[in-house]
């Protein structure tokens, strides 16, 4: 499973709006300039994260994004999804039940079920609160430094 840009980028959009919202509107203006990311990139990833009820706008002056609800609230996993799709890690899983006509005789099927429960997991234990605040704590120096 490889994160794409987009979805990393979901990820500092929606810490942007927890360490900037203040309970109020975000602009996307402020955010491209915080988080350097293209504004029709931005764009493109505030609209799925809307779509997913994740976040909510508002248009005009005073207008920008802000959470829907409050961060804890947020798996990483709730974040990504709309982003990134399912994270199945082999084809066979995307699908529940397993429709693969395999699945019955295959020898390495429960090794990929186990793999795709250690990332769903993973994904659903940490929050946007705890990314949020380990951000606070421990910034980023260096593109290895947070590694999710």
């Amino acid at each position: 499973m490889k994160i794409s840009t987009k979805g990393r980028y979901a990820l500092r959009f929606m810490i942007d709006l927890v360490q900037h919202g203040n309970n109020g509107y975000t602009s996307l203006k402020d955010v491209i300039a915080r988080q350097d990311i293209s504004p029709k990139y931005l764009e493109q990833i505030a609209t799925a994260l809307g779509k997913a009820g994740l976040i909510q706008s508002v248009r005009g002056p005073q207008g920008g994004y802000r959470l829907s609800r409050a961060p804890e609230e947020y798996t990483i996993g709730d974040i990504l999804r709309p982003i990134e799709g399912d994270f199945a890690s082999v084809a066979c899983l995307e699908n529940t039940p397993n429709l693969c006509p395999r699945y019955e005789n295959c020898t390495v099927v429960h090794f990929w079920e186990g793999l795709h429960k250690v990332i769903l997991d993973y994904l659903n234990s940490t929050t946007l609160k705890d990314l949020a605040e380990r951000h606070r704590t421990e910034p980023c120096t260096d593109a290895y430094d947070f590694v999710i």
